[in-house]
């Protein structure tokens, strides 16, 4: 595997405001983000499905509600995991979202639907998706 090189982000003088020329700390933590989400989501696949012991319940065909079989919920271990990973996600979403990249967008008079275009870019932007999720894509559409 190998790693993209560093692009550059600085806009020759004199040229436009480009929103989707972010900054490699900004990419860097959307790249986090993205990594922490995927690891909290195969985690939560390999969880019992109640965190606390549950005697489930059988399938309610009246009320299309599927049934769920009985657990003896999470141990300390998966909790506290889990637990981790929730609030490493939380901080390093916090951290995109509170980049100062999208102040300077603003400021830069780049606003409503524009300024939403280039926060869903950065989650498609080279350098801001895990590796195995880029894989997985290509797998995807072969």
């Amino acid at each position: 595997m190998t790693t993209p090189a560093p692009r550059d982000t600085t806009a020759p003088a004199g040229a436009p405001f480009d929103p989707l020329a972010f900054p490699l700390d900004l990419l860097d933590a959307q790249l986090l983000e993205a990594t922490l989400y995927a690891e909290l989501h195969v985690l939560q696949a390999k969880l019992p499905w109640s965190r606390e012991p549950h005697e489930g319940w059988l399938d309610d065909n009246e009320r299309k509600r599927a049934g769920r079989p009985a657990t003896d919920g999470w141990s300390e271990e998966e909790a506290a995991a889990y637990d981790k990973l929730c609030g490493d996600l939380r901080a390093a979403t916090a951290a995109v979202q509170g980049h100062a990249w999208w102040e300077r967008c603003e400021k830069e008079g780049i606003k409503g639907g524009a300024l939403v275009a280039a926060r869903m870019a950065l989650k498609h932007a080279d350098g801001a998706l895990p590796a195995a999720l880029q894989q997985a894509d290509v797998e995807t559409a072969a």
